[in-house]
């Protein structure tokens, strides 16, 4: 994989990460780095160019996604879970 492209991959996968951090739900916060590290972990030997960039553009699909899913979470509160609370101490 070019090295442009690779830092483009990785790129991605920090957005990704760091949208997914901003889910107000703890549940759905976890569950979404998980599938995050999840997907590029079992993809992470690809070497096909084009499989590559099907994958990037799945990956910015996924990215809007989740931006749209946590601007709706920011919109309606909930109470803390349990692991929230312990997070914060």
């Amino acid at each position: 994989m070019p090295s442009s492209t690779r830092t483009q991959v990785l790129s991605l996968y920090r957005m990704l990460l760091r949208e997914s951090r901003r889910f107000p739900s703890y549940n759905y916060r976890t569950y979404a780095l998980r599938r995050v590290r999840d997907a590029f972990q079992a993809k992470r030997t690809v070497e096909d160019y084009q499989t590559v960039q099907k994958l990037m553009e799945d990956g910015y699909k996924t990215l809007a996604l989740i931006q749209r899913q946590v601007s709706i979470g920011k919109m309606f509160s909930t109470q803390r879970t349990i692991m929230e609370r312990k997070e914060s101490c």
